[in-house]
């Protein structure tokens, strides 16, 4: 039995070395993967619509694995297990379903500056949940987060050899200009076998490792890794640990504006697996190699005032490390984690939040929202927040998940739904108190029991006291130069009878004294509140966006535009304000409900829309439901610029059966919503259509609609377009 353990485990060094040296050789000729048949032939264009036949067929024509979960077919997002698969990888069509959306967003201050940062590692359960489903699932109570205004780096974490962020989380992340890091880990005897494989031989090996792991940020779009090697190392592979982390530091810069590469301590410089809580002499070597050290978490004080002269000018590259579940010998955690954060901070170092996720895995899931809201309310007055710094700017605070879909006031689909990159930019949660004793104060937290658009919206209670006119609360937080003229729009709704005001307001500052890549202080003198006037007659080329301001909304929801012009300005912060109506003398509550925020360059609403194109159907599969009844799966994919767009609503007409062949069934007056993409491709899942009797075709249509960025509503005869006629076989 022993000797064949270690035939087996030279066996995999012998591979893993053949795969090492046909990596490192590899010409990268950027080929283009070779792609399967298409099943569906095109046949016509058709009243715009691309047009294909398909004979209905049940013979099974499997999805990769790695791609697609096997049961259905929808798409997953995957990792990979080995040395062996890492270096094997290269970009596959498939892959394009992973692939992020969203660029990340500039931000103030920039993640470069030298303030302190705050790092989230998200570690659940192993990881790969809920969230790997790229299009959504159907779940319920599942874990979202939505405080990113506070963080800085998003880290995603799984004890697979590479961890690749399911793409939900980057888009929701980058969304809010926050960045997004894979993992790189070893473990135990068997990570200490892959070490040796490509640390303790020549730079080709190591080289042909970063080289990859660079390809895989960059092709899907996230912005660095954290390596975190937690096996012993022999004198050969730790020698060769800083020149990998050189190599791979100058790479990732050199191919992802942005990109990050972190240290996690581990091993020290003799090759030990030896934790030291802090950055030293034995550990520093790896700290000096790339972007940040993050330290373990069992320190106390007096390693915090050790590593104050070690990290010299870089304390903001020193990640402290805070267990939230507390495990070990640690300052503090769970709901006394800001006791680790005032420690952390008293310092002037970043810190390292592990599995803030507690609030979901211990606590019960029916108060999910309100345990999640005050651990991040005890931390807030040691996490400064940063600025989105782009427009158009919209949101619905729309968390990504929901109870049902809306659109736009419109009830969409009943059923729980969980979809990460659907999250919306979300604002800065909390409670605001008016200074003195009159005790106005305003609350703001998300809110599942109606949404405008999408599945929440944001829920302000609060009260006006006798001794004011109007309470105000800050919303977002913006370093936006304003260009010569802004539209803005809010939807919002009263909740009860009363007569409560409710207006936006913008905080604006000289961007003379503002410098674009670094931040200057505003003094009071400096910055000044404006309360835009109402949009009365929306300019005529602007009707598009603006077309919906003078549309009444049902259910009580309540629309406001506003045109602002300031030149020369710096558009510092939103706010929205709350006044007591004319004549009261008594305190005032109320609770609204806001449903869309909207701040859109004016200019940006004169360019063309472009449309969808060349939508095609492949990859189908056919189950028989019932005797008459079949489910159908298919990909979709077509051609948009996607930097133009939010996001992409498939909708489709039909799947029944009808007269004779050639002929179109009748179909229903409007479309049925499917699901959102955030790529040019839909996998379409088990979609029941009826069967094609003898002599007949069976039609389904499907429709492809874009969303702005600017955020309204596209006619449907700008929307992509693809039938699929199937028929029984002969």
């Amino acid at each position: 039995m022993e000797a064949a353990m270690v035939t087996r485990a030279a066996a995999r060094r012998r591979q893993r070395q053949r795969a090492i040296a046909e990596a490192g050789t590899r010409e990268e000729s950027g080929r283009r993967p070779r792609r399967r048949r298409l099943p569906g032939k095109r046949i016509t264009d058709e009243e715009e619509a691309a047009v294909f036949r398909e004979v209905v067929s049940f013979s099974p024509a499997p999805l990769p694995v790695r791609y697609y979960d096997k049961d259905t077919t929808t798409p997953t997002s995957f990792y990979l297990s080995s040395l062996e698969e890492l270096l094997a990888w290269a970009p596959h069509m498939d892959d394009g379903f992973n692939v992020a959306l969203e660029p990340l967003e500039r931000r103030q201050p920039p993640l470069s500056s030298q303030r302190p940062r705050t790092l989230l590692c998200h570690d659940m359960m192993g990881g790969y949940l809920d969230d790997r489903f790229i299009q959504g699932t159907a779940v319920q109570n599942p874990y979202s987060f939505y405080h990113w205004q506070y963080i800085d780096i998003f880290v995603y974490f799984s004890h697979h050899t590479v961890t690749i962020p399911p793409v939900g989380w980057t888009n929701a992340a980058h969304r809010h200009g926050v960045c997004v890091l894979g993992t790189f880990i070893t473990e135990w005897s068997e990570g200490g076998r892959l070490c040796e494989a490509f640390l303790a031989g020549d730079e080709r090996s190591y080289q042909a490792v970063a080289d990859r792991l660079v390809q895989v940020a960059q092709f899907f779009r996230f912005d660095g890794w954290l390596i975190n090697i937690e096996n012993s190392l022999s004198l050969a592979a730790v020698g060769n640990t800083p020149p990998f982390l050189r190599y791979l530091t100058t790479q990732l810069h050199q191919q992802v504006p942005g990109g990050l590469v972190l240290w996690y301590d581990s091993v020290v410089q003799s090759g030990q697996l030896k934790w030291q809580d802090e950055l030293n002499e034995q550990n520093r070597v790896f700290f000096d190699s790339c972007d940040g050290f993050f330290t373990n978490y069992n320190w106390r004080e007096e390693h915090l005032e050790r590593m104050l002269r070690q990290a010299g000018e870089r304390l903001a590259d020193v990640y402290v490390g805070v267990d939230v579940f507390a495990r070990g010998n640690v300052v503090g955690g769970r709901f006394d984690t800001d006791k680790s954060l005032e420690l952390i901070r008293k310092h002037g170092f970043s810190a390292a939040l592990f599995a803030p996720g507690w609030v979901y895995e211990c606590l019960e899931k029916r108060d999910f929202f309100q345990n999640q809201d005050k651990f991040w309310s005890l931390l807030e007055r040691h996490l400064p927040t940063h600025s989105i710094c782009s427009l158009p700017f919209v949101t619905s605070f729309c968390l990504g998940m929901g109870t049902r879909r809306v659109c736009y006031g419109q009830e969409e689909a009943m059923g729980p739904w969980y979809h990460p990159s659907a999250q919306d930019i979300q604002p800065l949660f909390g409670e605001h108190r008016l200074g003195g004793d009159g005790g106005g104060w305003v609350k703001t937290h998300c809110c599942l029991a109606d949404a405008w658009h999408g599945g929440s919206s944001l829920l302000l209670r609060g009260t006006i006291p006798p001794e004011v006119g109007n309470v105000a609360v800050r919303l977002f937080s913006l370093q936006v130069p304003v260009p010569p003229k802004i539209f803005l729009s809010m939807v919002y709704r009263l909740e009860g009878p009363t007569d409560i005001g409710v207006a936006l307001e913008l905080t604006t500052g000289d961007a003379s004294s503002c410098h674009i890549g670094g931040i200057s202080v505003l003094n009071a003198e400096t910055s000044s509140r404006h309360s835009p006037r109402p949009l009365r007659v929306p300019p005529t080329k602007l009707a598009r966006w603006a077309g919906h301001c003078r549309q009444p909304l049902s259910g009580g929801w309540v629309q406001r535009c506003y045109e602002v012009s300031l030149r020369g300005c710096l558009l510092l912060d939103l706010f929205v304000n709350f006044s007591r109506p004319p004549g009261s003398q008594e305190q005032e509550s109320f609770v609204c409900r806001l449903g869309e925020i909207q701040v859109v360059d004016a200019n940006s609403l004169l360019a063309p829309l472009p449309q969808v194109q060349a939508v095609t159907v492949t990859h189908t599969r056919w189950q028989q439901a019932a005797p008459a009844q079949l489910q159908l799966s298919c990909t979709l994919h077509w051609s948009y610029p996607l930097p133009q767009v939010r996001c992409f609503r498939v909708h489709h007409w039909g799947g029944a059966s009808g007269g004779s062949r050639g002929r179109e069934p009748p179909r229903p007056e409007k479309p049925t919503f499917l699901g959102l993409a955030f790529a040019n491709q839909y996998r379409i899942v088990d979609l029941p259509v009826e069967a094609a009797g003898p002599g007949q075709d069976g039609r389904v249509e499907f429709l492809v609609e874009p969303v702005p960025k600017e955020g309204f509503l596209v006619p449907q005869a700008e929307w992509g377009r693809a039938a699929l006629l199937y028929s029984a076989p002969a």
